[in-house]
């Protein structure tokens, strides 16, 4: 996997010098599936973060302390999900294990085997049985990723124990990305581990649910930009409809946005809607996509092609 390109920071903060009021200057214009274009043609955005469920529990039953009653959907298989993605250009999608199945990632891999080339995978595996075994048998499966979330874990020591290791230090090896479902105040943890294996590839969801409570932060956003200075982290710009306001457009976004690409860059930016729950309680696939693909009007051509395709193929497609 190659390493990014460094990144012109310092051009964006000429811009901002420049007091240009445009810099946020976003419309919310009708979405076009062409929207970027240019050099960076390509067949298809890359969704990085979905997941899919089936209505057939007995042969892909719900993992302990599941049922039925509590899926939020009753399914969402890939013909549902393609009905909402291809309209709105979007051809290829990483799929991330769902919670219902805790362990057990056969319905993941089943669908990767199904739509070949379709979709990537981050799994989810149990760090105390074998994990780095586990996560070179997966990796053979199509599998380029694996979530991590702290559970009950005080923020200061969720990292901190031999399998956490073994889990950073395959990925380093393999070249397997460390997918953090966390908040904020678990970022200097990963900051720590990046530290300790600069070579593992990192990607933070949904900006580190910053803005989940209505308040985005000033000093949250501080401690997800730190992370910035480590050279294998990545942000994923998702989950639009749990943030901020909560109100498509979603152009309330648009400053923590703006804030986490002129740190990381656009190559280490990623575009996920986390559907299925992008598309209920009257939330939309398509303006997901528009807000990064037209609305937010200091996004170039190129940045966009980053966040959209080049970034996410990269990590889980390559």
């Amino acid at each position: 996997m190659d390493n990014p390109p460094v990144h012109a920071a310092s051009s964006r903060r000429d811009f901002l010098r420049a007091g240009a009021g445009a810099a946020l200057a976003m419309a919310a214009r009708p979405f076009r599936a062409e929207a970027f274009a240019g050099d960076d043609v390509s067949p298809g955005y890359v969704d990085a973060h979905v997941h899919v469920w089936t209505p057939d529990l007995s042969r892909y039953p719900l993992g302990p302390g599941y049922d039925a009653e509590r899926m939020a959907l009753p399914s969402f298989t890939p013909d549902e999900l393609f009905g909402h993605a291809r309209p709105c250009g979007v051809s290829r999608i990483v799929l991330i294990q769902m919670s219902y199945y805790v362990f057990d990632n056969s319905y993941m891999l089943a669908m990767m085997r199904k739509h070949l080339g379709t979709f990537s995978g981050v799994a989810v595996i149990d760090p105390e049985a074998s994990p780095a075994r586990r996560m070179r048998e997966l990796a053979a499966e199509g599998v380029r990723g694996f979530r991590i979330r702290p559970g009950k874990v005080p923020p200061d020591r969720w990292l901190d124990d031999e399998a956490a290791a073994a889990m950073w230090k395959c990925g380093a090896d393999e070249g397997l990305s460390m997918c953090a479902l966390i908040d904020a105040e678990y970022l200097p943890a990963v900051d720590r581990m990046c530290g300790r294996f600069p070579d593992t590839p990192v990607v933070v969801d949904h900006f580190a649910r910053i803005g989940i409570d209505g308040q985005i932060r000033p000093a949250d956003l501080d401690a997800l930009c730190r992370l910035a200075r480590h050279r294998r982290t990545h942000v994923k710009v998702s989950a639009f409809y749990a943030l901020g306001r909560k109100r498509a457009p979603y152009l309330d976004l648009g400053p923590m946005v703006r804030r986490v690409l002129d740190a990381f860059g656009p190559e280490r930016l990623l575009w996920g809607s986390d559907s299925p729950f992008q598309v209920m309680n009257g939330h939309t696939y398509r303006d997901s996509v528009a807000l990064v693909a037209e609305r937010l009007d200091f996004l170039t051509p190129s940045d966009r092609a980053w966040l959209l395709r080049k970034t996410a193929e990269r990590l889980f497609f390559a």
